[in-house]
């Protein structure tokens, strides 16, 4: 039997978020996920990964993007420092062993935040309007940039996600690319600006783990996102 591909999964806050992560990621594939936390305090596993994946879930807390403010609408009553430093360094060993990575939603403005970015702490009532959830994810069309990376897996300039978030990124931190917008301009996906050298990465502010429950999973962008972000993993190892 083939050995399975390894894939560490940061942990989202709840059993129920990440088990969407696990059952998103695996499909049908032989592919064993590992929970990455600071309960578990594996760094020293993600040298064995093939893939990395930084989920959702609290808000950072506001020194890692260098902002005082902590009382700013719909802040969390608890942010989870030891959470921030610890998925820190997961990007960190994720570049390090040259690992292909996947960040969505809190994991795209935490890698942001890294590369010195900036943030809008609260999108405001309009914005929240539009993208954070309430009893269940919005829904809303995004913009692609031609010739990104984003472009080159879904295959067009025009699709459909859904957003279960607050914050946005302001100002992609060094070495960025803005590859997605949402129509009234929130930044929808990161990626690298310069790839020469890099391994694989892709940030994205909405959630194609659960998608299905608004019965839009088979749409490219979550579909496309995972056979992509598989067929990376894949590959790591025969570069391994």
């Amino acid at each position: 039997m083939d050995q399975p591909l390894k894939i560490g999964l940061t942990f989202t806050g709840t059993p129920e978020k990440h088990n969407n992560y696990v059952n998103w990621l695996k499909g049908n594939d032989n592919i064993e996920i590992t929970t990455l936390s600071t309960t578990e305090n594996n760094l020293d596993e993600i040298a064995d990964m093939d893939g990395i994946v930084l989920s959702g879930g609290v808000d950072m807390h506001p020194k890692i993007y260098g902002s005082t403010e902590i009382n700013y609408p719909n802040a969390p009553d608890e942010f989870e420092e030891s959470r921030d430093e610890f998925e820190i360094s997961v990007f960190n060993l994720s570049q390090q062993y040259n690992k292909p990575l996947l960040s969505i939603c809190r994991g795209m403005q935490l890698v942001n935040a890294i590369q010195g970015g900036s943030f809008i702490q609260d999108l405001g009532p309009e914005g929240n309007n539009l993208h954070r959830v309430e009893t269940t994810d919005k829904q809303h069309p995004i913009n692609i940039l031609p010739g990104s990376l984003l472009y080159e897996i879904i295959g067009d300039t025009d699709s459909l996600a859904n957003s279960a978030h607050h914050q946005a990124v302001l100002m992609p931190g060094k070495n960025l690319l803005v590859n997605a917008h949402s129509p009234e301009g929130v930044v929808e996906g990161l990626e690298w600006e310069d790839k020469t050298g890099k391994p694989f990465f892709l940030a994205i502010q909405w959630h194609p783990e659960r998608m299905y429950k608004l019965g839009i999973e088979g749409l490219p962008t979550s579909t496309n996102i995972r056979e992509r972000f598989i067929a990376e993993a894949k590959n790591s190892i025969k570069k391994a």
